[in-house]
């Protein structure tokens, strides 16, 4: 099987686990979730996401939580369009509906990613190793060229979805941490905000003062 054949039977499993899911358990799975997206994103100024769509993990407390807080968040634009963009949030109630119904800033086109030092990515399965599954298409590979090198890259999925091994294409761009309701995972396992440096050479990276 090739690898993109392989790919594309994962998503179809994934996404049918997902679907079957009660919603109790993953607005459960949502709400551990979110203290650890929020320390991930304490100290950035600027941080690129997604809007998600049911059964996807949940985004949407993130998003707002950002702006409340005051920190910039930029969203893809999807609808018709193949070459990756950008807009900024502008609050509550100011997503208009995009490709395939997922929400999109109404407000023109930002400067793109290289304005951001933290880029929060959609994922159906990942490895520790920071391979990543993504939707399809490969749009966030495409995007991800376009980041700033300083950059963290981090993934959104299920404490499960955590894999030993994927399927790997030329154009895959790994990430440098998972995020699931169980914590924050690096190459290096677990890592909290309460951890000494010394002990995981990714701390000073992904915490911010």
């Amino acid at each position: 099987m090739s690898p993109a054949a392989a790919k594309a039977a994962l998503r179809a499993g994934v996404r049918a686990e997902r679907s079957g899911e009660p919603d109790a358990e993953r607005h459960a799975r949502d709400a551990a979730r979110l203290p650890h997206l929020l320390a991930l994103a304490k100290g950035h100024d600027a941080v690129a996401c997604y809007v998600s769509l049911a059964p996807e993990p949940d985004t949407g407390a993130l998003i707002e939580a950002l702006h409340a807080g005051g920190v910039r968040v930029l969203l893809p634009l999807l609808r018709g369009r193949r070459t990756p963009a950008w807009a900024w949030y502008a609050g509550p109630g100011t997503l208009v509906p995009g490709w395939r119904g997922i929400p999109e800033p109404a407000g023109g086109e930002a400067e793109g990613l290289a304005a951001v030092s933290l880029v929060i990515t959609s994922a159906l399965l990942a490895t520790r190793q920071g391979v990543r599954l993504g939707t399809g298409g490969g749009w966030y590979d495409r995007a991800l060229v376009a980041r700033d090198p300083d950059a963290l890259v981090a993934s959104v999925l299920n404490a499960r979805e955590i894999v030993t091994g994927l399927p790997v294409e030329e154009f895959d761009v790994r990430v440098d941490a998972l995020v699931t309701e169980d914590g924050l995972l690096t190459a290096d396992g677990l890592v909290t905000e309460e951890q000494d440096p010394p002990e995981c050479r990714y701390h000073r990276r992904l915490f911010r003062s």
